[in-house]
């Protein structure tokens, strides 16, 4: 199974740990995160050239933001908010170049900075992945379609938004929740395509193992930096009450 790590900044140094700690790849996000245009660029390249593959969650479930991450040179996509079937067939069309999709070509570096070959576009759509994630009850409703999809190449979970989305108060790995994603798993085996689940605890990691995940992001920019500071902090803290001062 492959391991990741996420996002939120255009953090070099994250990716450069990440590679050292054996990292299969990096997620950035777009939606929620903080990413100028040119940093991006930049740090999609970096994360490559280093081997951690360079995934892109686009800022927005738009066509416009899909072929953005692509054309920044993302191994992959991840499509949030996708609403149900038709959201999904639609924006995903963009992933792909015709007659598959709807994908308009570029150039730079997702070419290869020189002409493309005949093969070009073929090759390109089954090496970049599309992943739509499920996190709106309305796609989880349809998700066995959504998986269908021959623009489709996985899905991937949306937890929280998902239990928001079906009317809970939270994400709390109850059982609801699980099932949920075991419904999304099986989606996915269905179709013969991968599920990629955003596992923080040791339950939801056995929970991906044992429900046959093909990679999981384990750990987050900013958690594992409040993680540093607070071990940090707290020794600190109680070697002063030790000694009193």
């Amino acid at each position: 199974m492959k391991l990741g790590v996420w996002l939120a900044t255009a953090n070099t140094a994250v990716i450069e740990m990440a590679k050292d700690l054996r990292a299969d790849f990096a997620v950035f996000d777009l939606e929620h995160g903080i990413f100028d245009p040119t940093a991006l660029d930049a740090l999609v390249g970096f994360a490559a050239a280093l081997g951690v593959l360079p995934v892109v969650k686009a800022g927005a479930p738009e066509g416009r933001f899909v072929m953005e991450a692509l054309d920044r040179g993302a191994a992959a996509v991840l499509i949030p908010q996708v609403r149900d079937y038709g959201h999904a067939r639609d924006v995903t069309a963009y992933a792909k170049y015709p007659p598959l999709g709807c994908r308009g070509a570029s150039g730079g570096r997702v070419f290869g900075y020189r002409p493309a070959s005949a093969s070009f576009y073929r090759v390109e759509d089954t090496r970049k992945p599309c992943y739509v994630m499920i996190e709106t009850a309305g796609a989880l409703e349809d998700v066995e379609a959504i998986a269908a999809l021959p623009t489709v190449d996985g899905l991937f979970v949306g937890p929280t938004d998902l239990a928001l989305s079906r009317g809970r108060p939270a994400y709390e790995q109850s059982p609801a929740d699980f099932a949920d994603i075991v419904r999304i798993a099986a989606a996915a085996r269905a179709a013969g395509k991968p599920w990629i689940f955003p596992a923080w605890s040791e339950a939801e990691q056995r929970f991906a193992c044992d429900h046959g995940a093909s990679m999981m992001v384990v750990t987050n920019e900013h958690g594992a930096l409040k993680a540093g500071l607070q071990a940090g902090l707290d020794s600190a803290r109680q070697r002063l009450e030790a000694v009193g001062a």
